[in-house]
């Protein structure tokens, strides 16, 4: 196989879109597959060529639609015998009905018994036939001789008959005209020959609008499927997006990082200048607020005061350590003189007090 016989990747792309949503199971294939892949994609393109849209192959395809066409041939002979048993139904439900309400004329009466009588040895000998094909015993015993004992007359079957055919046409048309109506309620209050008319052309618009709810049901599906197709894509863009984005935020974050801690020092350190302003300021407050002028005034002559008496103890503090330093010269006979001053001294003065206690006593 050479290089020729494979499309190009956007050629390539494109048909293979369409036969994969439209004949082939979903799936997403992009240009990178298409090159690394050549030969899977050459086979889904020879492979399309043997497949319808829904996928199968022409064949099995062909083999469907016969089997579909004998369904609906044997469906339509079904649906034909099963309308005819439950209109019979019908008549009969209803004449259970009007026969408890009204009375009934000997005619009504004689063609609802003979059409049960009939209807129910029919279905009786049915079911007994089928007991025979399965090689069952005979329900209770009975025979289909035994049913057809039952059967009503041969002239009361085909007036019956005549007469049933009547029935089943005027309640099959209430049905249409039912039908008719719901379809389009507008046509409820038309004559009958209008309906008619009308109901000729029903089948017809059934089946167009049949076909275009198949039409509308195949475009929404294919629909759907480029929706799935496309939230993929746009997901696996925002993935990448979502990369792109830290990426760039990370790097934009290593960068600013110092700026935003030097801002955030300056912030802090300017914080900091207010709250040390602020307490000083509820710091004078608080002063301003204590200490009033008069107040002030006194305290400061108190200090001058104060700092007048400290003045003169300094002073004496001096001479008196001039003094000592005078004393401390003389030596230890200094502090022996002082020891023997202090003596007398104490001496002096209790002979003082003596001299004085006795004066009191003699006076």
């Amino acid at each position: 196989m050479t290089s020729g016989d494979f499309c190009s990747p956007g050629e390539g792309m494109d048909t293979l879109q369409k036969v994969c949503s439209k004949q082939l199971p979903p799936c997403n294939l992009n240009e990178e597959d298409l090159l690394q892949n050549p030969h899977f994609s050459k086979l889904l393109l020879s492979l399309s060529q043997h497949v319808d849209k829904s996928g199968l192959s022409l064949f099995l395809a062909k083999e469907l639609a016969q089997a579909w066409k004998e369904v609906r041939l044997y469906k339509t002979t079904w649906l034909r015998s099963e309308i005819l048993q439950r209109v019979i139904q019908e008549l009969l439900g209803d004449y259970y009905v009007k026969i408890q309400d009204t009375d009934l004329t000997s005619e009504d009466k004689k063609f609802h018994e003979t059409l049960e009588r009939r209807l129910l040895v029919t279905e009786l000998t049915q079911l007994l036939g089928h007991n025979q094909e399965r090689e069952m015993p005979p329900l209770l015993g009975l025979e289909k001789v035994d049913l057809l004992e039952l059967m009503p007359p041969s002239e009361d079957f085909v007036w019956m008959r005549g007469r049933l055919q009547l029935e089943v046409e005027e309640q099959l048309k209430k049905k249409c005209f039912t039908l008719l109506c719901y379809h389009d309620p507008s046509l409820d209050s038309d004559r009958e020959t209008l309906k008619a008319a009308k109901l000729w052309k029903l089948a017809d618009i059934l089946v167009s609008e049949k076909q275009q709810c198949q039409v509308a049901r195949s475009q929404q599906k294919e629909q759907m499927s480029l929706l799935e197709k496309k939230s993929a894509s746009y997901a696996q863009v925002l993935l990448r997006c979502l990369t792109l984005l830290q990426r760039f935020l990370q790097e934009h974050r290593l960068k600013t990082q110092s700026e935003l801690d030097h801002v955030n020092s300056q912030y802090l350190e300017i914080k900091c200048s207010a709250m040390i302003l602020k307490l000083r300021m509820e710091e004078l407050k608080i002063l301003s607020d204590t200490y009033t002028t008069e107040k002030v005034e006194i305290h400061r002559l108190i200090r001058d005061r104060l700092e007048e008496a400290i003045c003169l103890q300094e002073q004496d503090m001096e001479k008196s350590q001039q003094v000592l330093n005078t004393y401390e010269v003389l030596g230890e006979e200094f502090d022996r003189l002082v020891k023997e001053y202090t003596q007398l001294k104490q001496a002096t003065e209790n002979k003082r007090w003596a001299l004085q206690e006795f004066n009191k006593a003699y006076h």
